[in-house]
């Protein structure tokens, strides 16, 4: 079986004069898990074999299976899932709840609650650092772009919970079962100490305990193409949970989600935060 380099990451072509077992795998998809790719037969009766496997990373080595990716480096298999159908969403502007006394407490409080909770958590950080450096290479922190308030972007810090490279292919959603994931990093994930470093954030004032993630600006762009007024959620300052986690966390679809946080951003009070 040979692979035609001008096709993107998805199919494969085979010659005429090929044997009919490779012929049957005209239809053949090349899915990224992890970081090898696999030949997925099209005819259910076929099986995919070491040798076919071998040859598929030999060829993603050589630099010829590009990513089919959007123009923001997004796989779009991967919005397509995020953004079934072809709705648009239309949203209104949301009235910005909280007033000077509410913010300047709730400031206050991040201040305080996240500068404590580094120095007490300063000997735990260095065990977690220990244990992620153990598992897997690579840095014990990473910083990633994201969109903060007003639409400025930032270095959001959190323990690398992922093996080195894991979007090497495009940018990823984050999701409940992924495979890029290392085992101590599923735990980090499970009980959120992934994002202790992000303390770190709040204090510099990036964030807030409570508001809207932030998102990466890859991700904001796609979404704002079809859910118009997607970065309203930009009106106030991101958090390191909010009420779409609280609710739904990593199985809500972007649409869900900018609707919880609109409606928190309309009724954010202090009783609501705490």
């Amino acid at each position: 079986m040979q692979a035609d380099a001008t096709i993107a990451l998805g199919g494969c072509d085979t010659q005429a004069n090929e044997p009919p077992t490779a012929q049957k795998e005209i239809t053949c998809q090349i899915l990224e898990d992890s970081f090898s790719y696999e030949v997925i037969k099209g005819d259910p009766t076929l099986n995919v074999g070491v040798e076919e496997r071998r040859e598929v990373a030999e060829l993603d080595a050589a630099g010829k299976l590009e990513p089919n990716l959007t123009e923001n480096g997004i796989p779009n298999d991967v919005l397509a899932k995020l953004l079934p159908g072809d709705d648009v969403i239309e949203l209104a502007a949301p009235k910005v709840a909280g007033g000077a006394f509410y913010q300047f407490i709730k400031r206050l409080f991040d201040i305080i609650s996240c500068g404590l909770a580094l120095i007490i958590l300063a000997i735990p950080m260095l065990i977690i650092g220990i244990r992620i450096k153990a598992e897997s290479p690579g840095p014990v922190i990473y910083a990633q772009r994201r969109v903060g308030k007003d639409g400025k972007i930032f270095d959001v810090y959190k323990f690398r919970s992922m093996y080195i490279d894991a979007e090497a292919r495009g940018a990823q959603w984050a999701q409940g079962d992924d495979p890029r994931v290392t085992p101590f990093g599923k735990v980090m994930r499970r009980t959120r100490m992934d994002e202790i470093p992000q303390f770190w954030n709040i204090v510099k004032g990036d964030m807030s305990l409570i508001g809207p993630r932030p998102e990466r600006p890859a991700f904001c762009e796609e979404f704002e193409k079809r859910i118009h007024g997607w970065h309203y959620r930009t009106t106030v300052r991101p958090g390191l949970s909010g009420l779409a986690q609280v609710t739904g966390g990593y199985d809500l679809l972007p649409k869900e989600k900018v609707i919880l946080d609109l409606e928190y951003i309309e009724n954010r009070s202090l009783s609501m935060d705490f």
